[in-house]
């Protein structure tokens, strides 16, 4: 017994049998999700995600429910918007994760590798010029640094005990 051939999907087999596609979240826009122009979205169910993490909530797994045009492009109608901000629904946001130990230190790793220079060792207080210069500004230009900008490298072992 041999099984029918399949028909890829959209041939004449589906439009003979009546079938069509839909997206019943399609509201026919262009790019399928809504677009809003600047202040006119709906302050009280959408939000960017600054603006949640500012209410200590987070997109929750969810896609962005609309896009939000920047200010400049929202007074020009004909110029495609090429900074536009996801909008994400506030009713399914959840709550922002607590920060765990584990999760600090490895951040604070990532945050020394920016800010320390790998000729003088030194831990700045903000983060190097490492892709440019390779080095901090003070070691490149032969210039002492400030020393409130800095803390000293360990000497010794780093160990706890």
């Amino acid at each position: 017994m041999t099984a029918p051939a399949a028909t890829p999907a959209g041939k004449a087999g589906d439009l003979a049998d009546g079938l069509v596609d839909v997206d019943p979240y399609d509201d026919g826009t262009p790019g399928g999700i809504p677009l809003y122009d600047w202040n006119t979205a709906p302050k009280a169910e959408l939000a960017t995600r600054r603006q949640l993490r500012a209410m200590g909530l987070r997109p929750g797994g969810h896609g962005p429910a609309a896009e939000l045009k920047c200010r400049n492009c929202s007074f020009k109608p004909r110029t495609e918007c090429r900074h536009k901000a996801l909008l994400f629904r506030i009713d399914l946001a959840k709550k922002v994760r607590p920060m765990t130990l584990a999760k600090e230190v490895a951040l604070d790793k990532a945050m020394a590798a920016r800010q320390t220079c790998p000729r003088c060792g030194r831990r700045y207080y903000y983060c190097l010029p490492l892709k440019t210069l390779g080095m901090c500004v003070s070691c490149h230009d032969d210039v002492p640094a400030d020393p409130t900008h800095y803390t000293l490298p360990r000497t010794g072992h780093h160990l706890a005990a």
